[in-house]
């Protein structure tokens, strides 16, 4: 509601109220005259009585006409709503809804005064025939001669401000498209930034086009004033309201150029830029030289009501323009966002999402609120509006640019080179696993700052005041420190972790047990570092946000010791453990026997170390329990092999075929497993049916029992080869024999039953 069109209703209300409390109740009649009614007021200003209650009554009257925060200066005031109320409710106890009723009966009403005070002008015009009419007309007339001449002066500014504008805009054409051609040239990782800074001197020159067409239109609207004495307040109204559209659709022209591809921030279609920059610029059109030129035209020349009235009609063409094309292109914006949230994960698809379904119903809100904010006060609303708007575009603007500019610069993957994966061959994993992290956090942060900023902007709170207080202050600083100590913390980990890896990395020289116990050391002091860096960070930030540390670190010594004595064991596992690294007893690959458990070591920890055994079970051994360990795989291996020959058979002929073997062993593909000839240890045994030849062949670590494997099956062939008998457990049947050596017969069939020998020789 405007202020002129409840300017008169409310001293007329003030003034009869003054009268009424004023006047003595005994009179029966009231004064005949101003003058009566005058002194009876001076009277009541001479008693110092009288003269208090009237100070408090206008006290609670100026307190009751307090304005609303917020431009909402045209709600009805809290105590009026109390008054109105039935049972004499005070202000805080009148109820929501009631206040909302009453705010929209008083748009309502605002909307009907306006409304009747153009239409009363309009017929004041037409109505010169009646009495009535001609006194509306009289009071509204327009010197049309006058009104004519004003026009043409302000006729004649528009068209020569537009055509100088139009002539410097065709002028810098040629160097916006050398900016657009320059914005899409050069490696996609820096185009963002080539593209920001094309936009940004497109913009300079825009800027520096209508700053020129402005002062082009400010020389002729003087030459207008001095020649043919134009109003120069009606000009300077219109050079105002072009020097702000201007403004606004150069904005517009850097979110969606529709004629230059590469001076477009926003990555929309060329057909979607050319539709919303088209809309936008009509709307700042409409609402900026109507309510700048068209609105203090009327308040001026006709009357405040026609002004407001105006502007009123104004936004609501606005609003039920913004209204056709919102819900026009639900349907369309829906799926857009709806296919670039199928590129994202996480809160940033369900963010699109959700702003897919809903995003119509917000533009409808905020065109809503608008228009009612600016029937209610219009003065100080739409100004109030429009500075709202143009921050949250610009801070929403800025935050995509550095979220986008971040992302390209960073990449999808960072990429080292070849010398430094030799030498840190995890950094590289390393960097792309806590770059993106970080990249995540910032643009958590950067979302976080715009919306704070915009709500601010909205006079939501004042972010300002805030800041300026204590807790503002600090809560601001430990929040810059916990970042800071964040970062610094990643870093020193990435360092000291890249140094563990430099020092303990095996070279191209190392042997495969260098390499495995460089594997076990890095995994054993990353792990500490991790635990140190992660403590001593929570305990600095806990130290920042303003917890006192020192019983925590109090209660954990305390804490150690409970540990230290109720688990012994524990203690036992991690002592053990160090010894165990400290001697290199084992690494990682290693084949060893710990306890009653053998397998390849995968793992090796403080307190356990994890084994797989040849039926792929998973052994996890505590290193208290571990009494020996027994490594067959540290710096060679042997295969020591048993071969059986029978009694009947030649030794000399067995070891020369076993060294035929060995020779064709060492050209297999075992030879580069084999680092000394074989060894032949002799007769090791003379068992109950075979003699027994123990050879020895050196390996490498590891592959003992490969190259026995491949060895014994070169045995069996050149043993077959040379007819040389393995034997295999048989048992002699003994049917004794007399003293002089003869043996009893021993009757013999085949399986055809024929009779091989009997006693008697038949």
């Amino acid at each position: 509601m405007s202020h002129q069109v409840r300017l008169a209703p409310n001293l007329i209300l003030l003034l009869s109220l003054l009268l009424s409390l004023w006047v003595p109740t005994a009179s029966a009649q009231a004064p005949s005259s101003a003058q009566s009614q005058y002194g009876e007021l001076a009277d009541a200003l001479e008693d110092d009585g009288r003269r208090e209650r009237l100070i408090e009554q206008l006290r609670g009257l100026e307190r009751a006409a307090e304005p609303a925060p917020l431009g909402m200066e045209g709600e009805v005031p809290a105590a009026q709503i109390a008054a109105s109320s039935p049972s004499g409710q005070t202000a805080e106890q009148v109820s929501f809804a009631r206040r909302m009723a009453a705010a929209t009966g008083n748009i309502a009403g605002d909307l009907g005064q306006q409304f009747a005070a153009i239409t009363g002008v309009v017929t004041g015009w037409f109505e010169s025939d009646s009495g009535a009419g001609v006194a509306r007309a009289s009071e509204t007339a327009l010197d049309m001669k006058t009104v004519g001449a004003a026009l043409l002066n302000l006729a004649m500014l528009v068209v020569a401000t537009f055509v100088v504008f139009w002539a410097l805009r065709a002028l810098a054409g040629s160097a916006f498209i050398r900016l657009s051609r320059w914005a899409g040239r050069g490696s996609e990782k820096l185009a963002i930034l080539r593209t920001a800074a094309a936009v940004g001197m497109a913009a300079v020159a825009d800027i520096v086009v209508v700053a020129l067409a402005y002062l082009a239109g400010s020389f002729i609207a003087s030459l207008l004033t001095e020649q043919l004495a134009a109003d120069a307040t009606r000009l300077a109204l219109f050079l105002n309201a072009f020097l702000v559209v201007e403004l606004v659709k150069a904005g517009l022209r850097m979110l969606f150029s529709s004629r230059y591809e590469g001076l477009r921030l926003l990555p929309v279609a060329a057909e979607q830029a050319r539709y919303c920059n088209r809309f936008l610029a009509r709307e700042a059109g409409l609402i900026g030289y109507g309510m700048l030129v068209l609105v203090p035209v009327l308040n001026f020349n006709v009357s405040p009501s026609v002004g407001n009235g105006m502007g009123t009609l104004i936004m609501l063409l606005a609003l039920v323009y913004a209204a056709l094309v919102i819900l026009r292109k639900r349907t369309v914006l829906r799926t857009a966002l709806a296919q670039r949230a199928e590129h994202h994960h996480g809160p940033a698809r369900l963010a699109l999402l959700g702003l897919s379904r809903v995003w119509h119903g917000l533009a409808l809100a905020y065109a809503l609120l608008v228009f009612a904010v600016t029937v209610l006060n219009p003065e100080t609303a739409v100004p109030f509006v429009a500075a709202a708007t143009l921050q949250t575009l610009l801070y929403v603007g800025a935050g995509l640019l550095v979220s986008v500019a971040l992302g390209q610069l960073i990449g999808k993957e960072i990429r080292l080179s070849e010398r430094i994966n030799a030498s840190m061959p995890r950094l590289q994993a390393r960097v792309n696993t806590y770059v993106p992290t970080g990249l995540k956090v910032i643009r958590a942060l950067i979302l976080a700052l715009v919306l704070v900023v915009c709500l601010d902007a909205w006079r939501v709170y004042d972010l300002a005041a805030w800041y300026g207080t204590e807790a503002g202050a600090m809560t601001v600083s430990a929040l810059l420190d916990i970042l800071i100590i964040l970062a610094l913390a990643a870093a020193v980990w990435v360092a000291l972790a890249s140094l563990v890896e430099h020092k303990l990395s095996p070279g191209e020289n190392s042997t495969p047990a260098q390499a495995a116990r460089g594997e076990t050391l890095m995994g054993l002091f990353h792990t500490t570092l991790a635990i140190t860096i992660i403590i001593m960070t929570v305990m600095i930030v806990l130290s920042e946000i303003g917890v006192d540390i020192a019983p925590l670190i109090a209660g954990a010594g305390v804490l150690g010791l409970a540990i230290g004595f109720g688990a012994q064991k524990l203690v036992q596992d991690v002592i053990t453990g160090v010894f165990i690294q400290l001697e290199n007893a084992m690494n990682t690959n290693d084949f060893v026997s710990v306890g009653s458990h053998s397998g390849t070591v995968e793992r090796v920890g403080i307190r356990s170390v994890a084994l797989r055994d040849l039926y792929g079970t998973y052994h996890i051994v505590p290193f208290s329990s571990v009494d020996a360990v027994s490594n067959f795989t540290r710096e060679y291996g042997n295969h020591v092999g048993e071969y059986g020959i029978a009694y009947r058979e030649s030794i000399d002929d067995a070891i020369v075929q076993l060294e035929a073997a060995f020779e064709t062993l060492k050209d297999g593909e075992h030879k580069d497993n084999i680092l000394a000839p074989m060894t032949v240890a002799g007769v090791t045994a003379l068992a109950d049916s075979s003699v027994n030849i123990r050879v020895v062949i050196k390996t490498t670590p590891g592959n003992q029992w490969a190259v026995g494997r491949a060895f014994n099956r070169l045995v069996k062939i050149y043993f077959d080869k040379a007819g040389i008998e393995i034997p295999f457990p048989h048992t002699t049947l003994y049917f004794g024999e007399d003293r002089d050596g003869t043996a009893p017969a021993a009757p013999v069939r085949l399986t055809d039953d024929r009779v091989v020998s009997t006693q008697s020789g038949k």
